[in-house]
C-alpha cells in the first residue's frame, strides 16, 4: 500500500480545526523567521548595491517569474491540493508534466537570454537569466513535494526546509555582495536557496517513486493546468509589469526604486498573508460541498484580514519616512511617496488572497481566469501610460487599478457564494472603525517627528506602541470577532506545544 492510500495515523484530518491551528502555527514560524531574514538582507544589500543594480536584479527576477508561471500550475501544488481523491498515478503524471514543461521552458529562456538583454539594452542580463534558468530543473521536485505536504497539512516539515533555504540564500547573497558581485549576488543567492530547499524536501519526503514518469492522468492535469496557468501567468505578468515597463522606457535605477517601494509595501503579505496562503486552499476545499458554510467562512475571513491589513498599511504609509530612513538609509528616501501611494492602493485588496482559492474550491477556476482577463489588461494599459511619467506615476496609478481589480473579483465571488454588497459592508464596518482609531494615533506621532520634537527612531518606536494600543482599544470598543480568535489561538497554543503545560505545572 502506498503512502497516499494509507489512513492518516495522527488522527488529525486535514482541514479539521486542530489541523488548521497546527498548520498556522508552523507556517507562522516559517514566515516570520524568513521575514527577519528578509529584513536583515534588505537592510544590508541596500547599503552594498546601488538602485541600478537592484533594478537589474529586479528585471532578471521579473523575467524568470513570468516564464516560471507558465508551467508551475501544470501539476503544481494547487492541482495536488484540490484533488479530492489523489492517487499515486495522479502525482506521477503531475510531476511528469511539470518536469517536461519546466525543462523545456528553461532551455527556451536560456536560448532567449541574449535577445532579452538586447531588448532591455543591458548585456549583463544574459548572465543573470542563465543562472536563474538553472532553478527550473529543481522546481518540479520542490513543487510536487510542497504540494503533497500542504495537502496533508505537514507544515512543520515545510517550515524547517523553507527556513534553511531562506537563511542560506541570504548568507550567499550578502557574502557575494561584499565580494563585489553586484546584482549577481542575490541571483546566486536565490539559486543556492533553491538547491538547499530541494535537497531538504527530498530528504523529508523519501518517496522517490512519486517521480517516476507517467501520463496516466494527462487529460486531468492539463485540463486544470490550462485555466490555472492562465490565471497565474496574467497575474504574475501584471504584478511585474511596472519593473519591465520602467526598465524599457526609463532606466534600471527607476526599477530599483520601484522594487524597493514594493518590497516595503508587501511586508504585510509576508507577516500575515503568506502565513495563511498555504492553509487557505486546503481549508476551503474541505468546506466546498456546503455553499452556506463557504460563504460564512469567506465573510469571516475578510473581516479578520481587513482589521489587520488596513491599520498595518496605513501605519506604513504614515510612517514611511522614518521606516525607510532606518531600514534602507538616506539614499532611498525618494521612494517615500511611492510607498504611500502603494499602501493606500493596497487597502482595496483586503480579500485578494481568498479570491483564487474560493473560486477553485467552488470548482470555478475558469471564473478566476475570466476575472483576470477582464481586470488586468486595462490595468496594464494604465501602468504602461504611467511609466512614461516615472516611477512615482506608476505607483500612483495603483490607486485606479487595484480597486478596479478588487471590484471585478468580488463580483465573481459574490455570484458563486450568493452574498450581497450589504453583507460585505457589514463584515468590513468594524474593521474600518478600528483602522480609523489606529491611524489617528499614528498621525499624532508622525506630526511630532515632522516637527522634530522627537527623533525618527524614538518616534517610530512610539508610533508602534501607540498604534498597538489604539488598535487594541478599537477591537474592544467595536467588539471585533478577532478578539475571540485571539482567545482561541491562545488555548490552541497549549495543545500545539505540550511543553507549555509542563511549565505551568
Amino acid at each position: 500500500m502506498s503512502d497516499l492510500d494509507r489512513p492518516d495515523p495522527s488522527g488529525t484530518a486535514p482541514g479539521s480545526q486542530r489541523s488548521v491551528q497546527r498548520s498556522i502555527f508552523f507556517s507562522a514560524i516559517e514566515r516570520y523567521g524568513n521575514l527577519v531574514v528578509f529584513l536583515v538582507t534588505t537592510a544590508v544589500l541596500a547599503r552594498l548595491l546601488t538602485p541600478a543594480e537592484f533594478g537589474i536584479y529586479a528585471v532578471v527576477n521579473a523575467v524568470t517569474a513570468v516564464v516560471a508561471a507558465s508551467f508551475q500550475e501544470f501539476g503544481g501544488a494547487n492541482y495536488l491540493i484540490q484533488k479530492r481523491e489523489l492517487s499515486r498515478a495522479s502525482v506521477r503524471t503531475a510531476f511528469t508534466v511539470t518536469f517536461g514543461i519546466s525543462a523545456l521552458t528553461g532551455l527556451v529562456l536560456l536560448a532567449l537570454s541574449g535577445v532579452l538583454s538586447q531588448l532591455f539594452e543591458q548585456e549583463s542580463l544574459r548572465k543573470g537569466i542563465a543562472v536563474s534558468a538553472l532553478s527550473f530543473l529543481l522546481a518540479p521536485f520542490s513543487g510536487t513535494i510542497t504540494g503533497l505536504f500542504r495537502r496533508d497539512m505537514e507544515f512543520g516539515k515545510l517550515a524547517s526546509c523553507n527556513l534553511a533555504s531562506g537563511v542560506v540564500g541570504a548568507a550567499v547573497s550578502i557574502a557575494l555582495a561584499m565580494l563585489s558581485f553586484g546584482f549577481m549576488a542575490p541571483v546566486w543567492g536565490g539559486f543556492a536557496g533553491n538547491v538547499v530547499l530541494t535537497i531538504m524536501l527530498l530528504r523529508q519526503h523519501r518517496d522517490f517513486g512519486a517521480f517516476r514518469p507517467s501520463v496516466a492522468h494527462l487529460r486531468d492535469v492539463v485540463g486544470f493546468g490550462l485555466y490555472s496557468s492562465g490565471v497565474s501567468i496574467i497575474n504574475v505578468l501584471y504584478n511585474l509589469s511596472p519593473q519591465l515597463f520602467l526598465a524599457k522606457i526609463l532606466d534600471f535605477a527607476s526599477v530599483g526604486l520601484y522594487s524597493r517601494a514594493t518590497n516595503i509595501t508587501q511586508v504585510f503579505d509576508r507577516l500575515v498573508v503568506q502565513v495563511l496562503n498555504p492553509i487557505i486552499m486546503p481549508a476551503l476545499v474541505s468546506r466546498s460541498k456546503d455553499t452556506s458554510s463557504l460563504r460564512g467562512a469567506y465573510l469571516e475571513a475578510i473581516e479578520l484580514l481587513s482589521v489587520v491589513q488596513w491599520p498595518f498599511l496605513l501605519f506604513i504609509a504614515i510612517m514611511a519616512d522614518p521606516i525607510i530612513l532606518i531600514l534602507l538609509g538616506q539614499n532611498w528616501l525618494e521612494i517615500v511617496p511611492l510607498v504611500r501611494f502603494l499602501c493606500v492602493a493596497n487597502l482595496a485588496l483586503f480579500a485578494a488572497c481568498l479570491s483564487y482559492p474560493v473560486l477553485v474550491a467552488t470548482g470555478r477556476v475558469r471564473d478566476a481566469l475570466t476575472s483576470s482577463l477582464i481586470s488586468l489588461p486595462p490595468s496594464l494599459l494604465v501602468i504602461l501610460c504611467a511609466a512614461f511619467f516615472g516611477a512615482q506615476a506608476v505607483a500612483a496609478s495603483a490607486l485606479l487599478t487595484l480597486p478596479f481589480q478588487a471590484a471585478v473579483a468580488l463580483y465573481f465571488i459574490g455570484r458563486r457564494l450568493a452574498f450581497e454588497p450589504k453583507q460585505l459592508s457589514r463584515a468590513l464596518l468594524k474593521s474600518a472603525v478600528v483602522t480609523a482609531m489606529t491611524a489617528s494615533g499614528v498621525m499624532v506621532c508622525a506630526a511630532l517627528i515632522e516637527a522634530r520634537i522627537v527623533p525618527s527612531f524614538l518616534g517610530l518606536i512610539a508610533a508602534g506602541g501607540v498604534a498597538a494600543l489604539c488598535w487594541w482599544l478599537g477591537l474592544m470598543v467595536t467588539g471585533h470577532p478577532l478578539l475571540h480568535h485571539f482567545y482561541r489561538v491562545a488555548g490552541g497554543l497549549v495543545v500545539i506545544a505540550p511543553w507549555l503545560r509542563l511549565r505551568r505545572l
